[in-house]
């Protein structure tokens, strides 16, 4: 009986031992990174562990919205793209 309650002992220390330096790592590689770089205002993949600063499509662009006429017109020009883009539902046929 007391070998069986040492051989416990040994593998409960064993497993805690393994998962505190599982969650130790977790936050060294994952955790604090994200934090760091959400808080100097960037974006954090963890996927890929990447600290990415958000860039204005207008900077890629190079195309700057104005006047109000002209956003107006950049709305209903990309709503009816969409729309012409969305599936057109179709109507069940009425039964005789």
């Amino acid at each position: 009986m007391n070998r069986t309650i040492d051989r416990l002992k040994l593998i409960f220390l064993g497993l805690f031992i393994v998962l505190s330096a599982g969650t130790f790592v977790y936050h060294i590689g994952w955790v604090w990174p994200g934090q760091k770089c959400e808080e100097a205002g960037d974006w954090w993949d963890w996927r890929s562990r990447t600290c990415a600063s958000p860039i204005l499509i207008s900077d890629i662009t190079g195309r700057v919205i104005k006047d109000d006429k002209t956003r107006a017109e950049a709305k209903a020009d990309a709503a009816k793209i969409r729309a012409e883009k969305a599936p057109q539902a179709v109507a069940p046929e009425p039964k005789p």
